[in-house]
């Protein structure tokens, strides 16, 4: 976009941003609820724009008065312009690059509750052991911004691991936090299970799906067969000794889900369809970015399952994203949940390459 269709754009987005100020102080707006939280909602969506608008054109301003002063007889003045122009110049690029990142569409899915499903790869048991430790690293970053961590589905190993465990996160914004992190981890140390000491690789896959809402996904329940059976456990009173088990599958997609978690049936079931409509309409999600052009699917696809994308390396207390090129020497603090040292340099990248690709609300 060029500075005089962005500066063109931004006035006309700061005038909204007036009009709907004035909206919300309005009697008959305050007294129609749905207008009010709708229009507040846009309001709040806008203000960060309309804020680095304000401080792109303060700084448009200090430009032009630094630029005159260049010419200025006394040469000490037109020293400290210079060096002042270039600072005020680094502070106007970083605020134009903020803009164009606001400006982008919104990934609808940003705001919603995430589901996450970890499952082991190659290596075994210690690819299991790996799962659940990665499950420890989630769950601990979630708490710390003291969203809820509801276990939906999990398949334990004899030494505590898991063949596959699928939670929900529930917090505002947890998709957004989340989504980069689908697509295969790789570990490389020393298993429990090596009495040799050599450092093995194994692998482990996660898949990030937006939470769907039935308004999100419509399933017909004459499209699901759903079975009912015993728990399986390790036995003793863990095992359920009624059918409270939940096998959903759907029909037109093949998709199968099953949750025997709780004693409640009923509450299996509901598990059962949080996953089964995330799962859904994460295919939905595919299915439209496969048909878009190449352009786009090549900056959205970096979410694919069957990607490397992050290797855990345990003797050099090292963890590598390979989609970024960045290397911390900080697993341990990693995988205690301090996740926000690779989760904002992926947001920041993948947001830079939506907005090289051109795709801004020009376009949207």
């Amino acid at each position: 976009m060029s500075k005089f269709n962005l500066d063109k754009k931004l006035g006309e987005l700061q005038k909204r941003f007036d009009d709907l100020s004035l909206s919300l102080s309005n009697p008959d707006v305050i007294n129609d609820r749905g207008q009010y939280t709708r229009l507040s909602k846009e309001h709040a969506e806008l203000s960060r724009v309309v804020a680095l608008y304000q401080e792109k054109k303060a700084l448009d301003t200090e430009v032009l008065e630094n630029r005159e002063l260049l010419h200025d007889p006394d040469e000490e003045v037109q020293a400290l312009a210079h060096e002042e122009l270039k600072l005020l110049e680094e502070s106007l690029e970083k605020v134009t690059h903020e803009i164009h990142v606001a400006l982008l569409p919104k990934d609808p899915n940003d705001e919603k509750n995430t589901v996450v499903e970890i499952r082991a790869g190659t290596g075994g048991e210690e690819a299991a052991l790996f799962a659940a430790e990665l499950f420890r690293m989630y769950t601990r970053f979630a708490e710390g911004r003291n969203w809820k961590v509801d276990m939906l589905s999990q398949n334990v190993t004899g030494m505590g691991g898991f063949k596959e465990i699928i939670f929900l996160i529930e917090g505002k914004g947890a998709y957004s936090q989340f989504k980069y992190e689908s697509g295969v981890h790789r570990v490389q140390r020393v298993p429990e299970t090596e009495s040799q000491g050599r450092i093995h690789t194994s692998a482990v896959t996660v898949a990030v799906l937006p939470e769907a809402e039935e308004v999100d996904v419509k399933i017909d329940a004459t499209d699901l067969d759903i079975d009912v059976y015993r728990s399986s456990g390790p036995g003793g009173q863990h095992v359920n000794t009624t059918d409270s088990a939940v096998r959903i599958t759907h029909k037109p997609t093949g998709i199968v889900v099953t949750c025997q978690d709780e004693k409640s049936q009923h509450k299996n079931k509901t598990k059962a369809m949080k996953v089964l409509r995330a799962r859904l309409l994460d295919r939905m999600e595919q299915e439209k970015h496969d048909e878009i052009a190449e352009k786009r699917r090549d900056m959205v696809g970096s979410g694919d399952r069957s990607e490397r994308i992050r290797t855990y390396n345990y003797p050099q207390n090292r963890v590598t994203d390979h989609r970024i090129g960045l290397t911390l020497y900080k697993l341990e603090a990693i995988l205690q949940g301090e996740l926000t040292q690779l989760i904002e340099p992926l947001n920041a990248y993948f947001e830079t390459e939506r907005m090289n690709s051109g795709f801004n609300r020009d376009d949207a």
